[in-house]
């Protein structure tokens, strides 16, 4: 009888905790555990392709920053120049460049398609002598140490299913995140802070929202879920104790609760219990670890004027660089920033100037802060957005003010350290900027040559289940070998 009841205590107990997770302090931790030998050692599915923990090969980076362009920032003002746009402007898209591909609901009524040229000027820089717009002037002072890459492609045509698909693999979503794919296959470098950060600023143009799917564990165990990390007083919400619980009770509760999940698992055999429990000790670690990581306080004033003005205000796009390579630099896997307002259908050359403004100078800080300190040779630096965008306008133009719609065909990203070539133009698009001629990049393509970069061969980073083997890349995907040192 008194074990009857010690097992109904022991499952109330267990039900009762899992079910306030999302209240309290594992919601906190909920992603990243990660306690370095919990996995390592064990075979990834039982195939033989590998230990968790450790590269299937020598990696050339570490770590990763990914600085998203939400709403997908048009590549024919930043890095695809296309003089013959302006010789042509107003003139009907020729059909024998669209051939029929397909276009979004918002334009696919239009009797017309003119071509547009960009509003901004551009000039050529570094050896490469990359096209670079005057709307990112400070990118352009780092051209000698980027690769732009401009011809990948999607299939993506609208928002939710083309970002998700860049950041899962999947455009359906309920699939692990490049993040949590990293952190499942190379765990954490530092056992106190996530492997996986989320970072969220706005801009000022229309903006496409971001959810939390975007860095959801997917089928994965739930300690590779990312951490979102606020702006406000506490960076991470529900890890400080409540009031009046000091430390070490805290430390008694832990331990308690550890114990009869402990039981629970021994009895059930669920290895989510044994990820709840690690989940707890993470957050745990991190009450102490996160103040300090993300406290910029003590960073010197050349480097606040480096990365501009508005690093010093938190939650801005300059601020989440500066914090990024915080974060980077104290063993952070995989740091994600979204930048939201990308989404230019209308009012382009006003709204991408501030948007451009927003992040340029803060984008070629992080590489250029990276560099002095030596960091950059091992953390893997990605700019871009979702797709790109059309050549033609979307709605009326007129000579002041044009829109563009969703281009899923060719548009342009960067890369940087970690093992990219430096001072790089791979892909080449066609002069009307809307079909590739060189070098097309899948997302499938990308994907796979990040996993690389980090030592990951991605059709051997596999995860079983429901009776399938699940990838990143899916059942495609090559590495892109041109843009590697």
């Amino acid at each position: 009888m008194e074990k009857e009841i010690l097992d109904h205590r022991l499952h109330i107990n267990r039900r009762h905790f899992l079910s306030k997770l999302s209240l309290g302090l594992g919601s906190a931790a909920l992603g990243s555990l990660l306690i370095p030998d919990l996995f390592r050692g064990n075979d990834l599915s039982g195939d033989g392709i590998g230990q968790l923990g450790i590269p299937h090969f020598a990696p050339k980076a570490k770590r990763v920053i990914y600085l998203f362009q939400n709403g997908a920032p048009s590549q024919l003002e930043s890095f695809d120049y296309k003089p013959k746009l302006r010789e042509m402007w107003g003139e009907e898209l020729p059909e024998s460049i669209r051939m029929g591909q397909r276009l979004t609901g918002m334009t696919s009524s239009q009797n017309s398609f003119p071509l547009v040229g960009s509003f901004s000027d551009f000039q050529q820089y570094g050896e490469a002598r990359a096209w670079i717009s005057d709307l990112f002037p400070h990118t352009a002072g780092i051209v000698d140490d980027i690769c732009i890459i401009k011809s990948m492609h999607t299939e993506a045509i609208n928002h939710d299913p083309a970002l998700t698909f860049f950041q899962t693999g999947a455009q359906q979503g309920n699939r692990p995140s490049m993040g949590s794919w990293l952190s499942y296959g190379l765990g954490s470098e530092n056992s106190n802070l996530p492997a996986f950060t989320v970072l969220l600023s706005k801009g000022k143009g229309n903006g496409q929202g971001v959810y939390s799917k975007l860095w959801n564990n997917g089928f994965l165990p739930a300690t590779h879920q990312g951490v979102q990390f606020s702006n406000g007083e506490d960076p991470v919400l529900y890890l400080n104790n409540p009031n009046g619980m000091r430390s070490s009770e805290r430390r008694k509760m832990l331990d308690h609760l550890a114990a009869l999940n402990q039981l629970s698992f021994e009895k059930s055999g669920d290895q989510e219990i044994q990820a709840k429990i690690a989940q707890y000790e993470m957050a745990y670690r991190m009450q102490s670890a996160v103040p300090e990581a993300t406290d910029l306080s003590r960073e010197p004033k050349h480097v606040f004027e480096m990365y501009g003005e508005d690093s010093r205000k938190p939650g801005t796009f300059a601020s989440n660089c500066l914090l990024a390579r915080k974060l980077s630099e104290s063993g952070v896997r995989f740091v994600q920033l979204y930048h939201q307002g990308w989404d230019q259908h209308g009012n382009l050359p006003s709204e991408m100037a501030v948007q451009a403004k927003d992040v340029d100078q803060p984008s070629a800080a992080l590489i250029k802060d990276l560099k002095q300190r030596g960091l950059l040779d091992e953390t893997l630096v990605i700019w871009g957005g979702e797709f790109g965008r059309t050549n033609y306008s979307q709605g009326k133009l007129t000579k002041e003010n044009y829109g563009r719609d969703h281009h899923p065909r060719c548009f342009s990203i960067w890369m940087a350290g970690g093992g990219v070539k430096p001072g790089m133009v791979y892909g080449a698009t066609d002069e009307f900027g809307y079909n590739i001629t060189e070098n097309p990049v899948h997302v499938h393509d990308f994907q796979a040559t990040v996993l690389h970069l980090l030592g990951l061969d991605h059709e051997r980073l596999i995860y079983r289940h429901l009776g399938r083997k699940f990838r990143l890349t899916d059942v495609s995907g090559k590495v892109i070998p041109a843009i590697l040192t």
